[in-house]
């Protein structure tokens, strides 16, 4: 009966999990969603359109899928405009000749305007773009179908805008809202994303003042598979990656909600980006956001949605969200921990609870936190090693990611299990459970000084409390026991198993540890649980050969596929000053494609000193010396060079002599400038006075689009100091050059995202 009990127990945690993932998006046929009218089936027509080719800013393709939106948003019988703006972002300083499609439904009443916003570039220069974000995109198409159709008048004005140049640095929203009549009156936006081809989307809310009248307002919305954390949005702001939204926050002080999907984060920015391999249920999720949000903004109060409070929120079972007021974190804290106290009081007194045992516990947790955490990092680091072309997938989350995952969970349990098998003869779930709670408690006191947004940590603190005062005032038996404690372990294993996915997904591989952390604390609360099984040696050694059977899976499904492509790079570089030529590539491990040119025995390194970095600081492994080709530079001419006082005021007309779609300003040395313009528009400064000071590396970008016949670049800078330039510029089109032959790609190799790529590149230097 113990045994039944056990496994029973056993099998209720593992559906709480499964509970925990399942309530986070929809099924395929979700009849909740599809109910609303929405069709996937024209979502996905759309969708297979768009992303049929690369589409990035500047390509043809781009203007193709520019008309197609246009003509669809026609076809719904709006009135469509393009604005063509150039924008700089002032972060990265890159520059675009941006052109938005906007579109406008009137409302009944004076007042905010919501705004529908995604994007419909992809990201240079091989992505296909259907997930990123063509799966927003057409989401905003069909649910504007839907709400047209109901002939009904919203309240409030709907703004549509389908922005370009986000993958350049956001530049379409900087231009609409610096240039566009209509962002003055914006109200809320959402905005729709992705950062993988797959999984449930997140809500991730964007305010700059506090957050509480926006969560109530979404949950009035309805949405029916809310998936959300205040601790997501901490760790957001905290990462390098802005989305448009941002910039209406922090440019316009306008509120909003982001719905993005990160899973199958491998197809991320990649040629693997394809309409086929979209998960629909992440799409289905997008409409369910959509179609309740907009019907509920489009005739609620948008005027006011700042609140002087902040929440914290989190899913949870039955009730979606649960959320209460950054003030009650110190309260539940301090609660929390008296009652450890009067509970170990009594515990002691009844002897339910050793003063021994308690003591004890603290020696295998500890343990069991130190040896997962070190484990994690140290065995990724050896995994990569042994597979070192995982080093190529720039991103970090490889294609048997999700394998890794069960492998390092399956892993660390066995571990956890093999520290705690000895304590588990001698003490008892009650002494054992002591140790974890007070590392939660100190968890959410050093929450609650540096990250309030992650406070919905102490509600597991709650339940286990709970089961720990049953098993101190409750003459229970055994089996009574496991029941008990597993069913306040629901929430716990419901709130977190989720989030053991989420972090290496999102983040990459290297930070399972972080997993392995949660792991720990999560084991450490289901100890009364474990405590009680008798067929613990069982369940050890099934996490055992569980872990050995999925490590093996993910080594054989290490090498690359059709469907699991490698990613490589080809790129012919002219330094025009110095009369020479090379073949390089970011590759740490070079294949046929790229020893095509570079041969078996390239040099290590960089030819290049004046060379811009990746997204994610990947500069040329390998290159080899090779002849020149008839190559043409742009012409740089100087037509304006005055000095006003102490001020250095210099024009560039930089002139094309090919196609090119970028071309990067980079200073050989640490520079300072007084202001820097391209076609015109200045990089913004906070004051007059300041100065825009380069370390050495870029100036700024500029991403060629065909309203480019030149570029102008001004500067301005001290006329004591004269910088050292050059200028790079590239173009994506080496495979189909006429002056190279290279042999395309088979079906196992994509292009490596993330840097420039089958390029021609050139350098020269400017004469100021």
């Amino acid at each position: 009966m113990k045994k039944f009990v056990s496994l029973l127990s056993f099998l209720f945690l593992l559906a709480a999990a499964y509970w925990g993932f399942a309530d986070l998006s929809p099924t395929q046929n979700n009849t909740t969603v599809l109910s609303t009218g929405f069709s996937i089936d024209k979502a996905l027509h759309h969708l297979k359109n768009i992303s049929e080719y690369p589409h990035f800013t500047g390509s043809e393709n781009h203007t193709t899928v520019q008309n197609y939106i246009v003509n669809e948003l026609q076809t719904l019988g709006l009135t469509v405009e393009v604005q063509q703006q150039v924008a700089i972002n002032n972060k990265w300083r890159a520059a675009a000749n941006t052109r938005n499609i906007i579109a406008t439904i009137k409302g009944s009443k004076p007042g905010k305007s919501l705004l529908l916003l995604s994007h419909y570039d992809s990201n240079p220069h091989s992505s296909l773009g259907a997930s990123d974000a063509g799966s927003g995109v057409v989401t905003i198409l069909e649910a504007i179908r839907v709400f047209l159709e109901k002939n009904q008048t919203p309240k409030n004005d709907i703004i549509i805008l389908i922005s370009d140049a986000e993958e350049l640095g956001l530049l379409g929203a900087k231009a609409f809202v610096e240039k566009h009549p209509l962002a003055k009156n914006v109200g809320l936006v959402l905005n729709f994303e992705a950062r993988g081809s797959g999984g449930p989307s997140y809500m991730l809310m964007e305010t700059n003042g506090k957050n509480s009248k926006l969560l109530t307002e979404f949950l009035k919305a309805g949405s029916n598979y809310p998936a959300a954390n205040s601790l997501m949005y901490s760790i957001y702001k905290m990462l390098p990656n802005d989305t448009d939204l941002t910039v209406f926050r922090k440019q316009a002080n306008v509120n909003g909600f982001n719905f993005a999907f990160i899973g199958d984060h491998f197809d991320y920015h990649t040629a693997q980006d394809t309409f086929e391999r979209l998960d629909k249920t992440s799409l289905l999720h997008q409409a369910d956001y959509l179609m309740n949000t907009l019907n509920y903004f489009a005739f609620s109060d948008l005027t006011n949605l700042d609140s002087t409070t902040d929440n914290v929120y989190t899913n949870f079972p039955f009730v979606k969200l649960i959320h209460f007021p950054f003030s009650w974190i110190l309260p539940l804290l301090v609660v929390a921990i008296l009652l450890l106290f009067v509970i170990l009081f009594f515990g002691i007194a009844l002897n339910k609870i050793t003063i021994k045992g308690l003591l004890k516990s603290f020696t295998p947790f500890t343990i069991s936190l130190m040896v997962c955490i070190a484990i994690s990092i140290f065995l990724w680091k050896g995994i990569v090693l042994i597979h070192p072309h995982y080093k190529d997938i720039l991103h970090g989350f490889t294609y048997n990611g999700y394998t890794y995952i069960i492998a390092f969970v399956l892993l660390n349990c066995w571990l956890i299990f093999k520290i705690y098998n000895p304590f588990f003869k001698k003490y008892n779930g009650a002494d054992l459970l002591i140790a974890p709670l007070v590392f939660w408690l100190m968890i959410n006191i050093l929450i609650y000084i540096y990250l309030q947004g992650a406070a919905f940590f102490i509600i597991p603190v709650y339940f286990a409390l709970i089961t720990l005062t049953i098993f101190v005032f409750a003459n229970i038996k055994r089996a009574t026991k496991i029941v008990i404690a597993t069913f306040f372990a629901v929430p716990l294993v419901y709130m977190f198993a989720p989030q053991i996915k989420m972090f290496p997904v999102g983040l990459g591989l290297k930070n399972l540890f972080i997993s392995a952390t949660i792991l720990v604390l999560v084991v450490g609360l289901l100890l009364p649980v474990f405590a009680s099984y008798k067929s613990r040696k069982l369940l050890t050694s099934l996490f055992g050969l569980g872990a050995i059977l999925f490590f093996a899976l993910a080594t054989f499904q290490s090498g690359f596929t059709e469907t699991r492509k490698k990613p490589n790079s080809l790129v012919f570089i002219s330094d025009i000053d110095k009369n020479e030529s090379y073949w390089a590539s970011y590759d740490t491990n070079l294949d046929k494609y790229a020893k095509q040119q570079l041969g078996e025995n390239p040099t290590k390194g960089n030819p290049l000193t004046a060379t811009s970095k990746s997204k994610y600081n990947t500069a040329f492994q390998y290159y080899k010396k090779t002849e020149n080709r008839a190559i043409k530079a742009s012409d740089v001419n100087k037509t304006k060079d005055t000095l006003i006082g102490n001020q250095r005021n210099i024009t560039l007309i930089v002139t094309p002599q090919r196609k090119i779609h970028k071309i990067e300003l980079f200073a050989n040395q640490e520079t300072t400038f007084n202001s820097l313009a391209v076609q015109d528009v200045f990089l913004d400064k906070k004051k007059s006075t300041d100065v825009i000071q380069i370390k050495k590396g870029t100036v700024m970008i500029y991403y060629v689009t065909p309203a480019d016949n030149q570029l102008k670049i001004d500067l301005t800078f001290d006329a004591n100091s004269t910088p050292n330039l050059s200028i790079i510029e590239a173009s994506f089109d080496l495979l189909n050059h006429p002056l190279f032959n290279i042999q395309p790609r088979d079906n196992t190799m994509i292009p490596m995202p993330f840097v420039v790529n089958d390029a021609v590149v050139t350098l020269q230097k400017v004469n100021l």
